[in-house]
């Protein structure tokens, strides 16, 4: 027995976690990344976290899993390698038309994003698949090799490869894979063929694109880890979190690093699912707040909810994910006047360098500096006084803005919080009421180091009444990667007329999607009894230009009364959806897709605190805290999270602290701590 580390990266901080297997403990670490290089943080602070956990070596480590933003950060810099592109003849300018929209609809002045692949490396030739599959135009090899040669001369690193139809019939990419590797072996090569099977071209080039742009990045980064960890005495093969919520080896990764994108924030959401339905809340609604962001998620049922894809940076990008919205609120976020001179609070953040101005080298105001300014946060140190912080400075660099503004520090400071909150609030409204859910239904669960800070007041916004705090919340997304499985998605496009007296079609699909998932289970080497397939349709009316994902139950073939109920399944979603369904007109399936699962060991969450204690017995200190104007300072206990046992209960305004995060009870809330020692809010009173 040994230990399992879980790693994940942000933007401010790097936090980290181990199960001690044997002991059944967890250990929980926090150092600053260092956004140059990720790694250095990563080795660092698993060095000191072995150390925390009484000394052990990283040989004795027998699960490693990393979650981490550099595929999403070298997106959003426009920091990938020169990329080529070949594609079908008449096809070259795709990827700048898109698919003719502009990005504001009411902003004439809004810009498109910059294409990863500049026009002068985007290469045409001749070869065309019909829309059945069959061959129009067979491939041009000379000319493939031409073009290859040419790229080569103008100094890409990458080559995305995307032909029309590509999805049906891959013979011609595979063709030119093979040539890139006879001509230019050096390349670093993406099909999209590989990368997303599926129909719609615009989305699918853009994905294979981005692809290529950012995967010499990860790959470079993923194996410089994977050395390095090895160098150092791992002994076991290094895990990373997909956007899927799914962990895959390093070497997987580096071929498809397109699937990282929510590498980071999607075990949070995964591990806040398990042990909220443990706890009895299945229903739930994943705020996850850290030092550049905030990620949101809806999870039913004790299910995270999935999609097919999403927009970065105004690209589209699609890769099977968990449905996590993100809005540029964190804890770092600056604080600024806007031409109008109004209040505006990120996406601008300050991040770990120079980070907040608290932290003694920033000087903007951060939505930290304003928690610091009215003592939400404690104004001395952070991580339990394992970090100095300057209360006087974060009030310098509040008063650069509260006096244009003829506010006082803590006049500005709430109106900073009220900006963040209105901006986490729509970010929540994105993926529950335009998905047809009320956040009033749902419990919320705040995590990241923010995350239990900001919580009371988001849900007051929102209407919401219940709150459940996990027991490390600033460390979630790194204990989720302790209670993920192993997981990889199969994808195929083919339009199919849903049918349930005639289920051959469908089921001919589905087996040959499985046949590939019982591949992949037989080369990680899952045991039968751990391996689960999840299969998906993707739905829509004929003549419809969108699709809706309608879950399979079962496993086995369908019959026509499976079918019948997967119909009425689908009426019932699309009712949700748009307000209406129409059972009469025709249904046909798009695209089919099948998830493979294989269950891995993980933390025990369902352990049951056996002691009962009291709140008396975690108090330990009383702070002035500055919770709104007509209030002023008030008196506010404040305890220590890590003495608070199973059955206590405690009433707001009061501020529980712990090493990873700081939760604030405001006027009116009750807390009381269950079995597994999560905080249980209900949400009462208000915060003026």
């Amino acid at each position: 027995m040994g230990l399992r580390v879980g790693v994940d990266t942000g933007g401010t901080f790097t936090d980290l976690c181990a199960w001690d297997e044997e002991a059944g403990t967890l250990h929980v670490h926090k150092i600053s990344s260092t956004p140059d290089d990720p790694s250095r943080a990563i080795l660092d602070g698993v060095e000191q976290l072995l150390h925390k956990a009484g000394g052990r070596l990283i040989s004795d480590v027998t699960y490693f899993a990393h979650g981490t933003t550099v595929g999403t950060n070298t997106l959003l810099t426009g920091t990938g390698v020169p990329t080529g592109l070949i594609t079908t003849l008449g096809f070259r300018d795709l990827l700048e038309l898109g698919r003719g929209r502009r990005p504001d609809m009411y902003d004439p002045q809004a810009d498109k994003a910059t294409p990863l692949v500049p026009r002068s490396l985007r290469r045409e030739v001749h070869e065309r698949v019909r829309f059945d599959g069959s061959v129009a135009v067979q491939l041009d090899v000379d000319e493939v090799r031409r073009t290859v040669r040419e790229l080569k001369d103008a100094g890409v690193r990458a080559i995305a490869v995307c032909f029309l139809y590509s999805y049906l019939r891959p013979d011609h990419e595979q063709e030119v894979a093979q040539i890139i590797t006879e001509e230019f072996p050096e390349a670093y090569v993406s099909l999209s063929s590989v990368v997303l099977p599926e129909f719609r071209e615009y989305e699918r080039l853009s994905t294979v694109v981005t692809n290529a742009f950012v995967g010499p990045v990860v790959d470079r980064y993923l194996s410089r880890l994977r050395d390095q960890l090895a160098s150092r005495g791992l002994l076991v093969v290094p895990r990373v979190t997909q956007s899927n919520g799914g962990v895959i080896p390093f070497s997987m990764a580096e071929r498809i690093p397109v699937r990282l994108v929510l590498s980071g924030p999607s075990t949070g959401v995964v591990g806040a699912a398990e042990i909220c339905l443990l706890a009895g809340h299945p229903e739930i609604i994943t705020f996850d707040m850290g030092g550049t962001s905030s990620d949101v998620s809806l999870v039913r049922h004790g299910e995270p909810q999935v999609t097919a894809g999403m927009e970065l940076d105004g690209r589209p990008i699609r890769a099977p994910m968990l449905d996590i919205h993100t809005v540029g609120a964190g804890g770092g976020s600056i604080a600024w006047i806007d031409s109008g001179e109004h209040l505006r609070v990120g996406p601008q953040s300050a991040g770990a360098n120079p980070g907040p101005a608290c932290y003694g080298v920033g000087l903007e105001p951060s939505v930290t500096d304003a928690n610091v300014a009215l003592h939400l946060l404690n104004p001395e140190y952070l991580l339990n006084g394992e970090m100095p912080i300057s209360e006087e400075a974060s009030k310098k660099a509040l008063g650069t803005i509260g006096d244009r503004l003829g506010l006082d520090v803590q006049q500005t400071a709430l109106g900073i919080l009220r900006v963040v909150t209105a901006n986490m609030a729509r970010a929540i409204r994105v993926v529950s009421v335009q998905r047809g859910y009320d956040p009033r239904d749902y419990a919320l669960v705040p995590f990241g180091g923010a995350g239990p800070l900001h919580a009371s007041r988001l849900a007051r916004e929102l209407g919401m009444t219940r709150i459940v705090v996990p027991q490390t919340p600033g460390a979630q997304s790194a204990l989720g990667l302790l209670m993920t499985d192993v997981r990889t998605d199969f994808m195929r496009t083919q339009i199919t007329a849903f049918d349930p007296s005639d289920p051959a079609p469908i089921n001919a699909v589905l087996q040959a999607l499985s046949g590939e998932a019982d591949a992949w289970f037989d080369a990680e080497g899952s045991a039968p009894e751990d391996r689960h397939q999840v299969r998906r349709l993707e739905m829509r009316y004929r003549g419809q230009n969108f699709e809706l994902p309608i879950d399979l139950d079962s496993a086995q073939q369908l019959d026509a009364a499976a079918l019948e109920e997967v119909l009425d399944h689908f009426h019932a979603a699309h009712e949700r959806v748009y307000g209406y369904a129409s059972p009469g007109d025709p249904v046909e399936i798009v695209t089919y897709r099948v998830q493979a699962v294989g269950r891995a060991d993980r933390v025990d969450v369902s352990r049951k605190d056996p002691e009962i204690g009291s709140a008396d017995e975690a108090l330990v200190a009383h702070r002035d805290i500055y919770l709104s104007e007509p209030r002023g300072f008030v008196r506010c206990p404040v305890y220590d999270r890590a003495l608070l046992r199973h059955g206590a209960e405690l009433a707001g305004p009061a501020v529980i602290e712990q090493m990873d995060t700081t939760t604030v009870l405001l006027p009116g809330d009750n807390c009381r701590v269950d079995a597994h020692r999560n905080l249980v809010i209900d949400v009462g009173g208000t915060d003026e």
